[in-house]
């Protein structure tokens, strides 16, 4: 295993710790108090340990991350970069005795270039707030996850994630041009450009995008932006089985359509949104599948999708009229995961990702798990990328069936690797899936992901714990 190559600093060295951060940050940056700080102690995962930090410091500036980490490196304590916690693998959990780095307050939008269609920003930025930002210039920032209200870009960089438009645009990876990038021991590292094309060595950017804070503290970066498309319009169609829904996804692909978001939402799911947000849903559907084009003639490409929808079996197939009325069947999709939580108070949420082509299979596995487990699994989807996101719902206070829920989780990974998947598509591994990763990335992958920690934090006291 890779581990911190430290052990549990004495009271005397943790004083001393807060005591030598503070004479490189401002006073409100360095937070003891233990209620404070016990909010900084876990993001949203279920099932995943969190330790007790010692210090969490909220930095302004690069030069305040820097003599963090160099304040570390010397104590040999270590750092848990943070986002806004709204993760859901435990990659954001603290360790005990540990610095957590919270770089929420690092929210400047430093540059938006519409010559150069790229934005600078910190990475405390929060995704909406980027988003309406460059939309004021006529650009667009694609990745989208549920939580864009209150995710940062630090946060999506650290685990890469996906979101609602993937399917047409892709994954915040692919937006990603260039970082500035805190090391272990403090000094500054440049990666990337800020130009259209570059080849200029090793892709270093791309091993910081979805390294979950192990390797280094991103405090900067340069994103890429597309032109503002025409606002997109969504069509709903309703199928009596989960099968003829996926048979739909696969011929919309095989025909060469090109939909900007193309989402499945199964009955358990649909009936949860109407208990929570009262937004009559049909509630005798199997499957809802909502698929949306931002072309300049929507209204014909959905007329398209929908004609290939009924062939597969569609029982209705009911276009958006207007924007608003889409954003309405928009707005449903993002409560998915909300009101499965409300089912039982508790979720286990997973995000195995399986060829297209296999999309059917995983979900009719699923449906299989959750009756042997006697649990209520839901399941919505980024279906047009075969990304899903199986929603086991359990009661925390029930040993027995958290025990369950736990079974059944490690159970859908399983089945979807077994369909030629992986186990994330994009929550990351954190804690909840390190002993997960092994499994599908192999010894040899895992020798190699481990000789590229040591080289980038050779004391391992970059969020320890996490990934493998």
């Amino acid at each position: 295993m890779i581990v911190s190559r430290i052990e549990a600093a004495p009271d005397a060295v943790m004083a001393d710790l807060t005591d030598r951060l503070r004479t490189g940050l401002p006073a409100e940056a360095v937070v003891t108090d233990p209620d404070v700080m016990t909010s900084y102690a876990n993001d949203m995962a279920s099932f995943c340990p969190a330790g007790t930090p010692a210090v969490v410091v909220l930095p302004r500036t690069v030069e305040q991350v820097q003599h963090v980490m160099r304040t570390a490196t010397e104590l040999r304590v270590p750092v848990v970069p943070q986002g806004a916690r709204t993760g859901l693998s435990g990659g954001a959990n603290a360790a005990d005795g540990c610095i957590v780095l919270s770089l929420t307050k690092m929210d400047r939008i430093l540059e938006i270039s519409p010559v150069d269609r790229i934005a600078v920003v910190e990475p405390g930025v929060v995704n909406a707030t980027l988003s309406r930002a460059v939309e004021e210039h006529g650009l667009y920032y694609p990745p989208d996850p549920s939580s864009w209200e209150s995710c940062t870009i630090g946060g999506n960089i650290g685990t890469a994630s996906g979101g609602l438009c993937c399917v047409k645009y892709g994954v915040t990876a692919e937006y990603v041009l260039g970082l500035d990038v805190v090391l272990a021991d403090g000094r500054l590292l440049s990666t990337g450009r800020r130009t259209a094309k570059g080849v200029a060595g090793y892709d270093l950017t791309r091993l910081f995008v979805g390294s979950e804070g192990s390797l280094g503290v991103v405090v900067r970066a340069v994103l890429a932006l597309k032109p503002k498309p025409p606002r997109q319009l969504v069509l709903a169609a309703e199928f009596s089985s989960v099968a003829a829904a996926c048979d739909a996804v696969c011929r919309i692909m095989a025909g060469g359509h090109l939909p900007s978001l193309l989402e499945l939402m199964d009955r358990t799911t649909v009936r949860a949104v109407n208990d929570l947000a009262h937004m009559g849903l049909p509630e005798s559907t199997e499957a809802l599948l909502l698929a949306a084009f931002d072309t300049p003639d929507p209204a014909a490409d959905l007329a398209a999708v929908g004609a290939v929808c009924e062939a597969a079996g569609a029982t209705e197939v009911v276009p958006a009229d207007d924007a608003a009325e889409s954003e309405l069947l928009l707005q449903a999709r993002r409560l998915s995961l909300p009101a499965l939580e409300a089912v039982k108070g508790t979720t286990m949420i997973d995000d195995v990702c399986v060829p297209r082509s296999r999309l059917a299979e995983l979900l009719a596995g699923i449906e299989r798990i959750g009756e042997k487990y006697r649990l209520t699994i839901g399941v919505c989807a980024h279906a047009g990328d075969g990304n899903t996101h199986p929603t086991v719902c359990f009661d925390a206070q029930d040993p027995e069936e958290s025990q369950r829920a736990r079974e059944s989780f490690d159970e859908i990974m399983a089945l979807g690797l077994e369909l030629g998947g992986t186990i994330t598509g994009e929550h990351g591994v954190g804690v909840l899936k390190k002993e997960w990763l092994a499994r599908e990335i192999g010894p040899v992958g895992v020798e190699m992901q481990r000789a590229v920690k040591q080289v980038f934090d050779p004391l391992g006291i970059l969020n320890p714990g996490k990934l493998f």
